[in-house]
């Protein structure tokens, strides 16, 4: 029998700036693995790797244990798991669906009474550390669902991520990617404040970059999207339009807790004029062309 027959099936459905990277690692750690895409082009270098491309979502759902999903918006979820066609209603019985993708807490909780009553396991699991992260395996992964659901897949996300923590419940990995969300939204204005300031001072900005990445406004933000930022490079590590839409999911959340986050909305409002002026699908960095002079 050879490594590969010794370990579980996987699915993998979403092959997009994170996704693609994330099932080449899994492809590369051994795993039999599944594809599934909407462009079926961005699938072909896994299948040259040894991946097997299903033309369906459920097709896939048929011969995966474990099936990974990280796609663009809470509908595109509701539809990719609750659907006639839908993953949990063709899973295999006792498998573990994992959902990556930043959606909605309420939505998590939904899909896992779901998944329960048709005796598959949900957890949510969205992820932190951009193009860079997924590439090296470097992503910091926040889990809601069951212990003994994550103890199942915790090798397999091994390959993925260096930080991995259950943070409770269904939906609570969701609400700790809204945390994550809320800081970097914040934390990007600074940057490209600190930048502007620095490019209206006439100074070096790499240079600067260089100083104050080790002292403490050092961060990844800083330290990976600043350099990009002093070279003029707005090429998507992540989608300003996916980060609106997580601001957004942030601001309803918030509201139903009765909390007012005026540092979200300020940054919301900054993207969203950002996205109006036809910036929507560069990199979050790209925040700093409303600054420049």
């Amino acid at each position: 029998m050879n490594q590969a027959s010794t370990k579980p099936a996987i699915g993998f459905i979403g092959l997009g700036i994170m996704g693609a990277s994330m099932a080449s690692r899994l492809v590369a750690a051994g795993y039999p693995l599944h594809v599934y895409n909407r462009t079926r082009a961005k699938a072909e270098p896994l299948i040259e790797a040894g991946a097997c491309w299903h033309e369906t979502p459920r097709a896939l759902a048929e011969v995966s244990d474990v099936i990974f999903t990280i796609v663009g918006t809470p509908a595109d979820v509701r539809a990719l798991y609750l659907g006639d066609d839908g993953l949990i209603r063709h899973a295999r019985s006792d498998a573990v669906l994992v959902d990556m993708t930043t959606s909605s807490p309420q939505l998590a909780v939904e899909l896992a009474a779901h998944a329960e009553a048709r005796g598959v396991h949900m957890l949510d699991a969205p992820v932190s550390g951009g193009d860079i992260g997924a590439r090296e395996g470097r992503l910091s992964i926040m889990v809601g669902g069951s212990s003994e659901a994550l103890a199942r897949v915790e090798p397999m996300l091994r390959c993925l991520g260096a930080t991995i923590a259950l943070q409770g419940g269904p939906g609570a990995g969701q609400h700790t990617k809204l945390c994550n969300q809320i800081v970097i939204a914040s934390t990007m204005m600074g940057v490209c404040e600190g930048l502007a300031y620095a490019q209206s001072a006439g100074l070096d900005a790499h240079t600067v970059l260089s100083t104050i990445g080790g002292g403490a406004a050092g961060g990844f933000q800083l330290n990976n999207l600043g350099p990009r930022i002093a070279n003029g490079d707005f090429a998507p590590g992540f989608f300003i339009e996916h980060f609106i839409k997580d601001m957004g999911i942030a601001h309803e959340e918030a509201g139903n807790m009765g909390r007012e986050l005026p540092g979200l909305e300020l940054v919301r409002g900054l993207y969203q004029k950002l996205s109006e002026q036809g910036y929507a699908r560069n990199g979050t960095q790209a925040l700093f062309k409303l600054y420049e002079s």
